[in-house]
């Protein structure tokens, strides 16, 4: 089977977490009635971004993974035969807290869970108060619909993540995201084309949409969404998402394009590692 139908949303925070994993599971269930393989959600699906401020008590939408909501979405998507990829505020242990992504199986299998590589600390991006870097390297998970990877938000901005996923085999990485306007608008057009190209892959990148003004007020700032699939030859594929509105989108990734590409630009075979020992000097 060469052609994957993948689903991924952008969602806007509804106030409370319940109503936010209701409404992901109702479109999980539209998503396989339209016959999607594939479910992705934004980053740190079921709660507000509080990365916005430095608040402890954002402490409690951590869990351990797998845990309750892995554990809920399994069962739904071993009903609907149904890949999901399920960003979540992770607690390993108290106090020790990751930015995470567990990846189940058709069949409601826990595969396993990617952590964030890279915390930024900036104003209205405070990661770090929450969240430890990720230590379980760049996992690349077998699938009933194919090998896919994860690579969550600022992540994207460090090519060698994209490139590691891909000599591991990933066909498709999804890139959940919280991603407000200003600087990154013109990032978010460029880089994941840019990285689809560079490593022939398809990508997934959704991001977070609306004004998150019930949970901050005026601090609150407006999520722009605009996610889309993009192919290994860098184009998108169907159209990108509303840049203001709730949205459960829907591709068809035709993964036979992987060899086509790969194969007129040959960049793997080209690579020079023994050249860039630079890049991982401290």
């Amino acid at each position: 089977m060469s052609v994957v139908r993948v689903a991924f949303t952008q969602a806007r925070w509804t106030g409370d977490k319940e109503s936010m994993i209701r409404l992901h599971e109702e479109w999980t269930r539209q998503a396989a009635s339209a016959g999607a393989q594939i479910i992705a959600f934004q980053e740190l699906f079921y709660g507000p971004y509080f990365g916005i401020t430095q608040d402890t008590a954002y402490y409690d939408y951590a869990e351990s993974v797998p845990g309750p909501t892995t554990e809920r979405f399994a069962a739904l998507a071993k009903e609907l035969g149904i890949v999901m990829v399920l960003p979540v505020y992770e607690e390993e242990q108290p106090g020790v807290l990751y930015n995470t992504a567990a990846v189940i199986d058709a069949d409601g299998a826990f595969l396993g869970k990617y952590r964030k590589h890279h915390i930024p600390n900036l104003p209205k991006f405070w990661e770090k108060f929450y969240f430890r870097p990720g230590n379980l390297g760049y996992p690349v998970f077998e699938t009933a619909y194919g090998r896919i990877g994860v690579n969550i938000c600022y992540d994207r901005h460090f090519p060698e993540g994209w490139r590691i996923l891909a000599l591991h085999g990933a066909q498709i990485i999804f890139n959940p995201n919280a991603t407000a306007p200003g600087i990154s608008n013109k990032l978010w057009e460029i880089e994941q084309p840019a990285a689809a190209v560079a490593n022939g892959v398809f990508i997934v990148a959704n991001n977070r949409v609306g004004l998150e003004d019930n949970e901050y007020g005026a601090q609150a700032v407006p999520f722009y969404g605009s996610s889309y699939a993009v192919g290994p030859d860098g184009n998108y594929v169907g159209e990108v998402g509303s840049s203001t509105e709730d949205q459960l989108l829907i591709r068809d990734l035709d993964l036979d394009q992987m060899r086509v590409v790969r194969e007129r630009w040959q960049f793997f075979r080209d690579r020079r590692p023994e050249a860039y020992g630079p890049i991982v000097a401290p």
